[in-house]
């Protein structure tokens, strides 16, 4: 394994390559790190060359004034910049990497060689927080930051306060509102892996609300791209942890269009 460091927009990003085979580079999610995708990271580099990353404020990672979605998608950009790959990778994301990565590929044609977009980048028809939600999601992620409060100054912390969580997932509410239109700009292979249940299996109105509109999304995406291959598996949004040898297999091998 090589591990360096980015530096750029005054934050350091704490990068890792190891593995033989196609270039990868693997985008984790908001509250995600490297240490935390360490099982899918290794069993993607048993074929693939594998670059995975901390995003500021995530991990080994510094901490930043800005923990906006332009922010993020620099520190995606920066990697792929600098990062020295033999060929054009295959660009796996999850959740709001997987949004960082639409937005790449439509932006730089010909960079990656393929998509794989893990629970994200979902052009839901109706936003994922509504005013009505907002109190809920306000108190649940301000409980969630406060969780990650005893693993700071580890390699899984994450900084991002609450209010800076909430800020995040509503930019990304905005962003998915036009995300269909990035789709057609590209011309790569398109896989995504979502999970039947992304919200939870709960019965109550906002859990089965939420899974109503994440499979509309996706079906909204196969009707405007039907070359698009999607692949369920049988989790929530926190697949990428519960079924990363799946996950893997399916990166090996992917789907068939819908």
């Amino acid at each position: 394994m090589e591990r360096f460091t980015i530096d750029h927009d005054g934050v350091t990003i704490a990068v890792s390559r190891g593995g033989r085979g196609q270039p990868l580079v693997l985008c984790p999610g908001l509250s995600s790190t490297q240490a935390d995708l360490d099982e899918l990271s290794t069993l993607l580099r048993r074929d693939h060359d594998v670059v995975t990353f901390d995003f500021r404020g995530h991990g080994l990672a510094s901490a930043a004034d800005d923990y906006t979605f332009e922010a993020f998608f620099s520190d995606l950009s920066a990697v792929l910049a600098r990062v020295d790959l033999p060929a054009p990778p295959v660009l796996v994301g999850y959740s709001l990497g997987a949004d960082l990565a639409v937005r790449y590929a439509a932006e730089h044609p010909g960079s990656v060689d393929r998509l794989v977009l893990v629970d994200g980048a979902n052009p839901i028809p109706e936003p994922f927080l509504t005013e009505a939600d907002l109190p809920a999601f306000r108190a649940m992620w301000t409980v969630m930051a406060a969780a990650n409060e005893p693993r700071r100054g580890t390699k899984r912390q994450v900084l991002l306060t609450g209010p800076e969580i909430l800020a995040l997932n509503v930019e990304i509410d905005e962003y998915r509102a036009r995300i269909l239109g990035l789709y057609q700009e590209i011309d790569r292979p398109i896989d995504l892996i979502m999970a039947t249940s992304m919200a939870g299996d709960g019965d109550d109105e906002l859990v089965v609300r939420a899974n109503r509109n994440w499979r509309a999304g996706v079906e909204r995406l196969t009707r405007a791209r039907p070359d698009v291959s999607v692949s369920w598996l049988a989790a929530d949004h926190l697949l990428v942890f519960s079924h990363a040898r799946e996950i893997a297999r399916l990166v090996a091998s992917p789907a068939p269009t819908a």
